[in-house]
């Protein structure tokens, strides 16, 4: 377990070294992104909808929305200190709530004014992003990552800073289009015309297809998120060792707990 562990931690290294020591791109244009940006459609969401999705983050009228403002933190911390901005969200299976938590630490960044969100719904074969935000008229993913249409056209603005690109349908043979060389050429221009501080990709359930692997080279770090109750140690460990080997994995998030310590009067 020693030599397993000496050598994941082997690899981060490698990882971060690689990183740091590779030049860092020059600034996109602020008159195109700011365009770009300003030109997305600006959506709403029925209050009510989304506190029954457990979308707490955006109307704070649950305390709940406390955990994720610290999961903002934690993460907004490891991006700036290794000049990170992609991030992954995946679980060992369906129903941990990866969206859900995704959603709500979408929502958390976007309270800070001057953090740009981007949050893209890439699992591919149950896409869940458009119905947890009542859009019914959500574009379909797939002919964005074929390049048959532009970037913005997938997204809409929830707010002056957060852009998400939901789906309105499943994508057959999705770990082929999310490895193949045009999806990596289309995230770039993506993050060239939106120019955003933190991109968040909802990934599919790791235990159930190849798509988390296929995509994981496009993205710095991943999140975990585990069901109190539902998820095994087992697959949980499985899930961190095969991450970690790929990419740098920033924690485990459990989710769905119950219990909660009473602490400090809150």
């Amino acid at each position: 377990m020693e030599r397993v562990e000496a050598a994941l931690q082997k690899a981060r290294e490698q990882r971060l070294s690689t990183l740091r020591s590779t030049p860092v791109d020059a600034a996109p244009s602020p008159v195109v992104c700011d365009t770009t940006w300003a030109s997305l459609p600006l959506r709403s969401v029925d209050p009510k909808l989304i506190t029954r999705n457990r979308i707490v983050t955006l109307t704070r009228s649950d305390p709940a929305y406390a955990s994720f403002d610290m999961l903002r933190t934690r993460l907004q911390m490891k991006l700036r200190e290794n000049r990170w901005t992609t991030v992954a969200i995946t679980s060992p299976t369906a129903g941990c709530g990866k969206t859900v938590v995704g959603l709500n630490l979408a929502f958390s960044l976007a309270k800070q004014k001057e953090c740009r969100t981007v949050l893209i719904d890439l699992d591919l074969r149950r896409p869940q992003v458009a119905n947890l935000l009542g859009q019914k008229s959500a574009p379909a993913m797939e002919v964005f990552l074929k390049g048959q249409v532009a970037p913005e056209a997938l997204f809409a603005r929830f707010g002056e800073n957060l852009a998400i690109a939901a789906n309105s349908r499943p994508v057959r043979f999705s770990s082929e289009l999310l490895q193949s060389q045009g999806v990596a050429t289309l995230l770039k221009e993506l993050k060239r015309k939106l120019d955003p501080h933190v991109m968040i990709f909802d990934l599919p359930p790791m235990l159930s297809s190849d798509d988390v692997m296929a995509f994981l080279p496009n993205v710095d770090c991943t999140i975990l998120v585990a069901a109190a109750e539902a998820t095994t140690l087992r697959e949980a460990d499985i899930c961190e060792r095969d991450l970690a080997e790929k990419t740098n994995v920033l924690g485990i998030v459990l989710n769905k707990c119950r219990y909660t310590p009473d602490k400090y009067g809150y």
